[in-house]
C-alpha cells in the first residue's frame, strides 16, 4: 500500500501573527502546504490526513478538500488538548494542544499505512517526499524509522530565532540522539543557541530534524503509552509540549526502533515570524521560474 502522509496543521501560529498554514505564499496564491501536497503526490504517497484544531477544520477542508478530489485520498484528525488524556486525569487546564508528538497520536485511527509527518508551514522539497515515501514502501522493518535532516545553516531565519532538532548520526546512518533546541540563531557569520543564559557555537552542517518523519504504524502504541505518562507529569504545565523527538529518543534508548537519517538536497525554508513571508514567496517564484513547479499546481 502506498503510504499516508500527516500534516501537522493544529498549530497557534503565537510569532506569525495569524493561520499561517492558510497564508498564500506562491505567484497564484498558493499555501505551503500546496507545495507539501504536490509534492507528495508526484512522489508517491497515497493518502493525506490534515490534522487540525476544531475550530479550523472547515476552513481547511474547503481550501484543500476540491483540489485534492480524484488525485488522492485525504481525511482529518482533530488535535483537541482532551485527545488520549487519561480521563481518570479530568479536564486538563491548557490553551494550546499539546504539540506535535501528541498531534501525530491524534492521527492514529486514520493511519493504516507506513507514514511520513510534516510540518504544515515547512517546504521541504520534491526529492525529499520521493526519498521518503520510497523508504516507507520499500523497508518492511517494523521497527525501522526514519527522517529526512537538513543542514543547519540552511534552516535559519533573518528575522529572529529558531527552535531546531538538533541530531547526531551514528556510523550507521542511523540517528543516535535528537535534541530540541528553541532559541539558534546566526551572528556575524557563526550560529548558536541559547540555553540558561548561554551560548553555545553550533557547525553550520550540522544535520537537523525539520520535522519530517517516517514511521511505521508500530509507533502508535509506543506513543501513547509515553504520552500519558508525560501527561500525567505535566499536568500543571500549560505550557509543556509532548514533541516528536521525545518519541524517537524513547525508542532509541529503550532499543524499541531505529531511525534511520537521509540527508536532503533540497532547498528548505518555512514562515515562523511575518517578516519571513518575501523570501519564501521570492524562493516560490524562482522554483517556478525554473520548471520546478507548473504555473498552476492543480490545474
Amino acid at each position: 500500500m502506498k503510504p499516508t502522509l500527516l500534516i501537522l496543521a493544529a498549530g497557534m501560529g503565537s510569532r506569525y501573527g495569524g493561520i499561517k498554514q492558510l497564508d498564500q505564499f506562491g505567484p497564484q496564491g498558493e499555501t505551503i502546504i500546496d507545495y507539501s501536497l504536490f509534492d507528495a503526490i508526484r512522489g508517491g504517497f497515497g493518502k493525506v490526513v490534515f490534522i487540525v484544531r476544531e475550530d479550523i477544520k472547515d476552513e481547511v477542508e474547503a481550501t484543500f478538500a476540491p483540489k485534492l478530489q480524484g488525485k488522492i485520498e485525504y481525511d482529518f484528525a482533530i488535535q483537541g488538548i482532551q485527545s488520549y488524556v487519561p480521563e481518570d486525569l479530568g479536564v486538563v487546564d491548557r490553551a494550546k494542544p499539546w504539540g506535535t508528538g501528541h498531534a501525530m497520536l491524534c492521527a492514529q485511527e486514520h493511519t493504516h499505512t507506513p507514514f511520513a509527518v510534516i510540518n504544515a508551514d515547512d517546504f521541504y522539497g520534491r526529492e525529499s517526499f520521493a526519498t521518503m515515501a520510497r523508504f516507507l514502501e520499500q523497508n518492511t522493518d517494523d521497527t525501522q524509522h526514519a527522517m529526512i535532516a537538513y543542514e543547519l545553516r540552511r534552516t535559519l531565519s533573518a528575522n529572529g530565532t529558531v527552535s531546531r532538532g538538533v541530531c547526531i548520526v551514528n556510523d550507521s546512518g542511523n540517528l543516535s540522539s535528537v535534541v530540541e533546541r528553541t532559541k539558534i540563531f546566526e551572528d556575524l557569520g557563526n550560529i548558536y543557541f541559547e540555553e540558561d543564559e548561554i551560548l553555545t557555537e553550533l557547525p553550520a552542517k550540522t544535520p537537523v530534524s525539520m520535522n519530517f518523519w517516517g514511521f511505521k504504524p508500530s509507533v502508535f502504541p509506543i506513543t501513547q503509552s509515553l504520552f500519558e505518562s508525560y501527561a500525567r507529569a505535566n499536568l500543571t504545565t500549560p505550557k509543556a509540549e509532548f514533541f516528536i523527538p521525545l518519541v524517537v529518543t524513547h525508542m532509541i534508548f529503550k532499543d524499541l526502533g531505529r531511525c534511520r537519517v537521509f540527508g536532503s538536497e533540497s532547498d528548505w525554508f518555512g514562515v515562523t515570524y511575518p517578516e519571513d513571508k518575501p523570501t519564501v514567496q521570492a524562493a516560490l517564484q524562482v522554483l517556478h521560474e525554473a520548471g520546478e513547479y507548473p504555473d498552476r499546481l492543480w490545474d
